[in-house]
């Protein structure tokens, strides 16, 4: 999804999907539901608390959003369950075996990308009967290498094997190429069928939500992007 074709106003107009941003909670609810219309009407939207993790949750009996646990990928096999990953720079990876019936979708900043979120949320498809070698995956818009400045302690986080992910940038700072990384560990984990939107969420204001872009605009708020897959019933 866009930021378009919500009810949101302001900072986080209009299509809005995340009750953490300063928004309206009838507005999100709305925003969620229409978003949720798109994709698979009558369907059961079921989402985590983020925190970027390498964390999977299997979804059985959907869970209300109080109940959501902390995690930062979904999966299931269920039908007339709608998976949803919030993001505003972080890639959203979504991901199906159509053979098995099987869904996942992932929330890859930086930190769970790193941590395996990616190759975590493939096993956990393949304990529902999933085949690596059969899963297709998309990954949606986020932040790209021209818009992701990094100091040194963010570049000490990785190893020399992954260099290829760095530009030099402004003295003692990098550009970080998200994108390419999330793909490399779609790659590493086995995954053949892939396929990347490569839309920046910094560069398009009018379309994408993004985290950085507020916080350098000094804006109070950010809006959530809402990357959605579900299993017809």
């Amino acid at each position: 999804m866009t930021r378009r074709g919500g009810v949101s106003t302001g900072p986080v107009a209009s299509l809005n999907c995340g009750f953490g941003a300063d928004d309206d909670r009838a507005a999100v609810a709305e925003n969620r539901r229409i978003a949720a219309g798109a994709v698979l009407p009558g369907a059961t939207l079921v989402g985590v608390h983020q925190v970027h993790s390498a964390d999977v949750a299997t979804v059985g009996d959907p869970w209300d959003e109080t109940g959501k646990p902390k995690a930062d990928a979904l999966v299931t096999d269920r039908p007339g369950v709608l998976l949803g990953i919030l993001t505003a720079d972080c890639a959203p990876i979504l991901l199906a075996d159509p053979e098995a019936g099987v869904i996942g979708a992932a929330h890859a900043g930086w930190r769970g990308a790193h941590g395996g979120v990616i190759g975590n949320t493939v096993a956990a498809m393949e304990m529902l009967g999933a085949s690596r070698d059969r899963i297709g995956a998309a990954v949606g818009p986020c932040i790209a290498q021209e818009s992701y400045e990094v100091g040194p302690d963010f570049r000490a986080q990785f190893t020399d094997g992954d260099a290829r992910f760095f530009m030099a940038g402004e003295q003692g700072h990098w550009q970080f190429d998200l994108p390419g990384y999330v793909l490399h560990r779609l790659t590493e984990a086995g995954l053949q069928r892939i396929e990347a939107l490569h839309r920046d969420t910094y560069a398009e204001p009018d379309t994408f939500f993004s985290f950085r872009r507020s916080t350098h605009l000094g804006e109070p708020t950010y809006g959530r992007l809402l990357s959605l897959i579900g299993l017809r019933a």
